[in-house]
């Protein structure tokens, strides 16, 4: 049986600045705990990276914002009849406890920015080998601290995101049970249809087709090309099934 390969697309800069988030979050957790020097400059690097973006636009608001629109969605399956009024009851508290916790934050990233490690790792990651330890000796120390008290740093540094973290989980999780998968078919290895004020595009695809989507669009409407991953030898089926969900 092939590997499904899945691919998403954002359809508006809000959705894009959340996958991007959410990347670099999900990376945070995997290189947890920070036993060698390479796991520990990756864990300063997503760090650094997550900090530029907070820095371009106020992520909290529209999450907010979307929090809010989420629990205006539940509220209007009220007068829909044999729904799970229970299950739905859970969701809408659940948003607002999401809500309050986020609301009550200090603002994104700001104890990071503010931790004194942290600004100097920042300072030289431009720089190529910028982290040896002749340069930054305090990084140096660091990693040479036992394990348990880098652990307890490292924590401390992850808990101040929790409150981020956990409201985009459940605002995605949402927003992609929002569109089921239909099958479709791409001909000559192009696609296109509405997006329907969509906020999100999911492809799933066979890994032995050897093909990736190049997609453009926005919330009205979308194009989908399919290319080869071997651009030299790799063909495009003149029909091509897959299965796509609009979010």
């Amino acid at each position: 049986m092939s590997t499904i390969v899945l691919f998403e697309y954002p359809l508006n800069e809000k959705m894009r600045t959340w996958l991007r988030v959410e990347f670099l979050m999900n990376q945070l957790q995997e290189i947890v705990p920070l036993s060698n020097t390479a796991n520990a400059l990756n864990f300063f690097r997503l760090i650094s990276e997550l900090l530029d973006i907070f820095e371009r636009g106020d992520i909290r608001t529209e999450l907010l914002k979307e929090l809010e629109r989420q629990q205006q969605k539940l509220r209007a399956w009220a007068d829909v009849p044999g729904v799970d009024m229970t299950l739905v009851e859970v969701l809408r508290d659940k948003l607002k406890a999401q809500s309050s916790q986020l609301m009550n934050a200090p603002r994104m990233g700001q104890q990071l920015r503010e931790d004194r490690l942290i600004g100097l790792v920042r300072q030289r990651l431009s720089i190529p080998g910028g982290c040896c330890s002749f340069d930054l000796p305090s990084l140096y120390i660091w990693l040479h601290q036992p394990q348990e008290i880098r652990d307890k740093q490292v924590s401390a540094w992850l808990d101040t995101l929790a409150p981020l973290y956990s409201s985009l989980a459940i605002i995605l999780d949402l927003i992609r049970q929002s569109g089921a998968f239909r099958n479709q078919t791409s001909l000559n290895g192009f696609y296109q249809d509405n997006a329907e004020g969509a906020d999100l595009l999911r492809l799933q695809l066979q890994l032995n087709d050897s093909l990736y989507p190049q997609v453009s669009g926005h919330k009205n409407r979308y194009a989908i090309r399919f290319m080869p991953f071997d651009s030299d030898r790799g063909e495009v089926p003149a029909r091509l099934n897959f299965q796509l969900a609009c979010c």
